[in-house]
């Protein structure tokens, strides 16, 4: 039985909330990765609970659909290739080196995007790059994407670099190569990404979302909204933290974990 053919299809579309057709067609790829991203937080909670992330679908589906939790891209991007296979789509999985602004160190491939054919041309895909990941998939051929920003791929030698142009200015979000990825390098790269100190993920909770309007990113206590006309940002108390990741972002979490994962001492972190 393949990975895609294991998955609870209707479960999947209930928790996004998707209704319409169940065709390999543009219009139902742009729907659902939409629905996706608008429906499930990008989050690390897990990882600062000293808890494994497991990357089986099995574990996926669990922890996002049943349990109505988030998740980070080799979970997000994992759950929706699922999806999208069982749908009918053609899709290749790809690693990426994400390019913080104004990092001039190449970072290593620790993120997971999704190629995608659809209506005779193929797309970027990808629903785990939190807040400003892509509400839509991107053209392949470099076309401008606007969606809450503006979004294109540019070529960069052999490989494909995704720029999000905000408050007028492009600016780099990650780049990937044109080789697909198999399951045992997410594994590399997900070890990495939620057991390494110098993982942001190790170092601090983040909660991220996205709405047709706004981009929603809270990192420790730091809390900001992005909008086209701009960002508001505040600092949080701890019971403001509690409310906003259970009942803004309607993340399953008790206030114990919701504070041991706001509070944890990397290194020190115990299973919540």
């Amino acid at each position: 039985m393949s990975v895609a053919a294991r998955l609870d299809l209707e479960g999947y579309l209930a928790r996004i909330g998707y209704l319409g057709p169940r065709r390999a067609t543009r219009a139902v790829l742009e729907t659902l990765h939409e629905r996706h991203v608008t429906s499930i937080p990008f989050e690390n909670a897990d990882v600062r609970l000293g808890r494994p992330i497991h990357l089986e679908l099995e574990a996926v589906e669990q922890k996002l659909v049943r349990a109505r939790r988030g998740g980070y891209c080799f979970e997000q991007n994992t759950l929706f290739s699922a999806a999208l296979r069982a749908l009918g789509f053609e899709v290749r999985t790809l690693e990426a080196r994400v390019r913080p602004p104004g990092s001039r160190v190449a970072l290593p491939r620790t993120h997971m995007v999704l190629s995608v054919a659809a209506g005779g041309s193929r797309w970027l895909a990808d629903v785990g790059f939190g807040g400003d990941g892509p509400l839509r998939p991107v053209p392949w051929n470099g076309a401008l994407s606007s969606q809450l920003g503006v979004y294109r791929l540019v070529r960069d030698g052999p490989s494909r670099v995704l720029k999000l142009r905000r408050y007028r200015a492009w600016e780099d979000l990650y780049a990937f190569g044109p080789e697909p990825a198999l399951p045992v390098d997410f594994e590399v790269g997900n070890h990495f990404t939620s057991t390494h100190p110098s993982s942001p993920f190790v170092r601090g909770l983040t909660v991220q979302s996205a709405s047709a309007t706004a981009r929603r990113i809270l990192r420790g206590r730091s809390y900001s909204v992005r909008r086209e006309g701009g960002e508001v940002l505040r600092e949080l108390t701890r019971d403001e933290v509690v409310t906003l990741v259970r009942e803004d972002f309607g993340l399953a979490l008790t206030r114990e974990e919701v504070l041991a994962a706001l509070e944890a001492v990397p290194g020190e972190q115990t299973k919540t």
